[in-house]
């Protein structure tokens, strides 16, 4: 038996004797009733799903109040009420109109309704819901996933900039990537709104938003009333020694807990062993518009990893598509913190404390760097970060012209960031060991506009200012930097008609580079050999032109998108110094659809193009490796409050150069991952889920490059590297929700 099961199952039945109190607790205050919008025709039935209140026009601090009361940030509606204290509840769900309120055709919103319905692999796949978004995983499930948008390869998360309640969860000058975003402290079941923009056209994203942000939003109060976040118990156990136990509920009126044990092996022949503890309470009192929010998370995770492979050995029989090179790659990481969020009239401050670290044991290469004890290396990432953000709107509701004043800041105090070389996880020698204080401060200011009914333009700026300080192991890559940078935005809206809008939008976006490059004057492995310094921030200039159709249960949006980056050069985290790259331009489409045909029913089809290519002229070529081309998104969903329900998606990625003279390219990628289920008068659900379905033998991801197997030659093997899919996995569980 598993030594795991027992201490689940008790778990399990200590969880269903906590919300009994938890059911007497006060419920939250009713908000007044609203109309639904007259473009979406609803039944009682549908309503769940497509609840849309006659839409006001936006407020200049661009707040909504969520289903459960969460307020967002630039969400692009706001309460109309004038009483602080009347607050009009407004259910975001992707099938809610944007019209008159979106800046652009790629912004949207998904609710906790259209969360439920997916089935999830893991928590980072929640932001599949992004149209043109894809999750893969290069390595073992503890680390951070692999992200891709819009023809970036965005590593784990270089250029697109994630927040959960106002906390950035990116991580600069981080030990594997800059940016770096790990999402397994997400507790998907407490998600009650993720907001998300392509690209950087308002004044309040900064660093990493190049591709562009999402925002995440947990809810304030559990509950099912007004479409909120339900209270829930959950049990699910599955293959590959899949066990996950969770339970949220409301301590009193203005608690709310949830606690998240997960354990699985993963489908690769080394167990991953995969341990991890979640965490959160979070304390909330008064309105939307006046009160405050304080939140506490908590994550602690270990596991193995089966990184990626060459080809060779897999075709030579040498090792399965799930084997390894090195069986003691893998690694161990925590976050602890504290959020708080004071709300009072047209004020809002938020102010955030997080502790960080990370041991990362990896290796790609094998022996080609050292034929003896080969070449894993351990990264080590040890940090406090703080932050706050105050946003002050300036104008009265209902004015013509509406403006926001802000101001962003953050301190990473990183007492330890390290390279080091290893042999089974034990250290050997230090690359470069250092620590590193960066700050930095951003004032922004934004205005909206509106000339007439149809007509309404968004303009502003910020001006970013950093500083990095670093004192390294090797004297000679110490230093001081600053830099800064002005970035505008803008946006137009037209009103074509009552079912169609028309967008222009553009801005400028970066993402800072690592600390570290900076600094640098010696290559770590060698200083006696100069190395180059990199641009502290790199930007970015975006346009995108939209249109948005929305006729009773159809939403639809085109996009046309480019992206212009300048030349640059990259600290590369595994190798410990920096290399160049040159400048870059992405074209491409977005069309995304999706369609309520009642009853429970709802299809989405998201399909993307991408051309991705360096600028310059070089004989090595000009395709960008790893950059993705075509992605195809497909579900259909059904949903009832009691009886059958169900989900069946399809997720597509297509060939993509690994070289820059398009000589190599990977094979495409095709997933279909179902959900079958039934839903008890008293909230319970049983569901079956199914990843994998047709057990494809397609890759998470691919590379190209030297690695040196026992018996090769010293200068190795040029090859594709590849990361298999999991295999065809089952998960059973039963589900109370109330």
């Amino acid at each position: 038996m598993n030594p795991h099961k027992p201490f689940f199952l008790l778990l399990l039945g200590a969880s269903c004797v906590l919300p009994a109190s938890a059911q007497d607790a006060v419920p939250p205050p009713q908000p007044p009733p609203t109309q639904p919008d007259s473009s979406t025709p609803q039944t009682a039935e549908e309503a769940p799903d497509n609840a849309n209140p006659a839409t006001p026009p936006p407020a200049s601090d661009g707040k909504t109040t969520a289903t459960d009361g969460t307020a967002s940030q630039n969400a692009g509606t706001s309460p109309t009420a004038e009483d602080d204290e009347q607050v009009i509840t407004i259910v975001r769900e992707r099938s809610n109109s944007l019209l008159g309120q979106a800046k652009a055709a790629s912004e949207g919103v998904v609710g906790p309704r259209q969360l439920e319905r997916r089935p999830i692999l893991r928590p980072g796949e929640l932001l599949e819901t992004v149209p043109g978004v894809i999750i893969t995983q290069h390595s073992g499930s503890g680390k951070a996933n692999q992200y891709f948008l819009r023809g970036y390869n965005l590593d784990h998360g270089t250029d697109l900039a994630v927040s959960l309640d106002g906390i950035p969860l990116n991580l600069p000058t981080h030990a594997h990537g800059q940016g770096y975003i790990d999402l397994n402290l997400l507790i998907p079941e407490l998600v009650s709104q993720l907001r998300y923009r392509k690209g950087s056209y308002e004044a309040d994203q900064g660093d990493f938003s190049s591709a562009g942000s999402i925002d995440l939003s947990y809810a304030r109060h559990l509950g099912r009333e007004d479409n909120g976040v339900p209270q829930t118990q959950s049990l699910e156990v599955g293959a590959f020694g899949f066990q996950r136990v969770l339970v949220t509920g409301n301590a009193n009126k203005d608690l709310l807990y949830a606690l998240e044990l997960q354990h699985s092996d993963s489908s690769f022949e080394l167990k991953e062993d995969f341990r991890k503890l979640n965490g959160v309470l979070r304390f909330n009192r008064g309105t939307a518009t006046r009160g405050v929010s304080v939140t506490g998370l908590a994550y602690n995770g270990k596991w193995n990893s089966s990184d990626q492979i060459p080809l060779r050995t897999v075709d030579s029989g040498l090792i399965s598509r799930f084997g390894n090179i090195d069986p003691t790659d893998g690694g161990k990481s925590r976050r602890f913190g504290l959020a708080a969020e004071v709300r009072h009239d047209k004020t809002n401050f938020t102010a955030y404390a997080m502790n960080y670290r990370l041991n990362l044991f990896s290796n790609f290469t094998y022996f080609l760097d050292n034929p003896t004890r080969g070449d894993q290396f351990e990264q080590e990432d040890r940090r406090n970060y703080y932050g706050f953000h105050l946003r002050q709107n300036l104008s009265n509701s209902g004015a013509r012209v509406s403006t926001v004043v802000g101001v962003q800041g953050r301190y990473d105090d990183i007492s330890g960031v390290g390279l080091f070389h290893t042999q089974a996880r034990e250290r050997f020698e230090t690359v470069r060991e250092d620590r590193v204080k960066e700050s930095s401060v951003a004032p922004y200011v934004q205005s909206e506009i509106r000339f007439n009914p149809k007509l309404r333009a968004t303009v502003g700026a910020r001006f970013d200012y950093y500083r990095f300080d670093v004192a390294s192991s090797i004297a000679q890559n110490s230093g001081k930097v600053n830099d800064s940078l002005l970035s505008p935005k803008g946006s137009l809206a037209y009103r074509l008609g009552k079912s169609d809008e028309g967008y222009f939008s553009l801005g400028r976006g970066f993402h800072s580079n690592d600390a570290r490059g900076t600094t640098i004057t010696v290559d770590p492995n060698d200083p006696n050999v100069p190395a180059d310094r990199v641009t502290p921030l790199v930007k970015a200039n975006f346009v995108e032109l939209g249109l948005r159709h929305a006729r009773g249960g159809l939403q639809s949006t085109l996009a046309l998108f480019g992206l212009d980056s300048k030349s640059e050069l990259v600290f590369v985290g595994d190798a410990g110094t920096t290399e160049p790259s040159r400048p870059s331009r992405r074209i491409g489409v977005e069309f995304t659809n999706y369609l309520n045909v009642g009853h429970g029913l709802i299809f989405d089809a998201d399909f993307a193009y991408a051309r991705a290519r360096f600028r310059d002229s070089d004989p090595a070529g000009n395709r960008i490796p790893g950059a993705l081309e075509g992605i195809v998104s497909l579900g259909a969903s059904y949903e009832r409050d009691q009886g059958i329900n169900g989900a069946l998606r399809l997720r597509y990625f297509g060939p993509r150069p690994l070289i820059e003279d398009n000589s190599v390219r990977s094979k495409s990628s095709a997933l279909v991952n179902g959900r079958l289920g039934y839903k008890l008068k008293n909230g319970t659900r049983f569901n079956v889920e199914v990843f994998n379905i047709f057990n494809a033998a397609v890759s998470d991801i691919d590379y190209y490059y030297a690695s040196r197997l026992p018996g090769e030659g010293p200068d190795g093997v040029e090859d594709i590297h590849f990361h298999p899919s999991e295999k065809r996995s089952i998960r059973v569980g039963v589900v109370r929700q109330f």
